[in-house]
């Protein structure tokens, strides 16, 4: 039944990441330096899954003014919920933050609060996209969660950093995330009821969560990259973009 290997793989793309980034951040200086280098592998991913295994599945159900109205829907709202600071990401707060370096006690505790409401709405979106790639496909499925997990590594790195800083033990911040991943559980059985009874629904989510996974990557991301946020040369990141999209085509 494709029920159960769609929670399964909305958990390990909710939860996935998130146990990652707290594995490197324990480890500080070396767990930052990886978060920075996957930064780039995560566009690489987003990129890749998005142009080149959402919207071709969605461009073979919809006429192409629909798919693009769908994908620019999806470019949108994620504008509108960074706007709104419905997802908050460390460097909204201080650039060096992501590694670790904001101070106990600087950030304010209605920010860390903040922070894990916007990360279950995030995770019940990706809950969403990884249920209906799975009702497409599970090998779709595997790869949508693939570069999600991805993204929310260097994503999640941030988080612990303000929720350390606004005081919140280490053990007490990986459970606040872990209670935020399950939005995605969430999000998966709510795609699987409607999908399964409107299958007509599944190409407009595949797009829009397209136009997610682009806004993700092309106005977050690359703009980290651009000012400097890893310490590699242009050279490696581009080598690291390469890498995620490879991984992409070839799953």
């Amino acid at each position: 039944m494709i029920w159960p290997v769609a929670l399964l793989l909305a958990i390990a793309g909710s939860a996935g990441g998130l146990l990652v980034a707290w594995l490197l951040f324990a480890r500080r200086r070396a767990g930052s330096r990886l978060v920075s280098s996957l930064v780039s592998y995560a566009v690489g991913a987003l990129l890749g899954v998005s142009l080149l295994n959402l919207m071709p599945q969605a461009l073979e159900a919809l006429e192409p003014g629909r798919a693009l109205g769908a994908l620019l829907a999806g470019i949108l709202m994620f504008f509108v919920l960074e706007k709104f600071v419905l997802w908050r990401h460390a460097h909204d707060h201080d650039e060096g933050s992501d590694q670790g370096q904001t101070p106990r006690g600087e950030v304010h505790a209605a920010t860390a609060t903040l922070v894990i409401v916007g990360d279950a709405l995030h995770t019940f979106t990706d809950g969403v996209v990884i249920a209906a790639a799975t009702l497409v496909s599970v090998p779709f499925g595997a790869t949508t969660a693939l570069a999600i997990i991805a993204h929310e590594i260097p994503q999640e790195a941030g988080d612990f950093a303000i929720l350390l800083a606004a005081g919140h033990t280490p053990r007490r911040a990986l459970l606040l995330n872990l209670t935020s991943a399950l939005g995605g559980v969430a999000g998966a059985g709510v795609m699987l009821f409607v999908g399964s009874g409107m299958p007509d629904i599944l190409p407009y989510v595949l797009a829009f969560a397209a136009g997610n996974f682009l806004y993700v990557a092309m106005a977050d991301l690359i703009p980290a990259l651009h000012r400097g946020m890893t310490d590699r040369g242009s050279f490696w990141q581009l080598a690291l973009i390469g890498l995620g999209v490879a991984t992409i085509v070839v799953l």
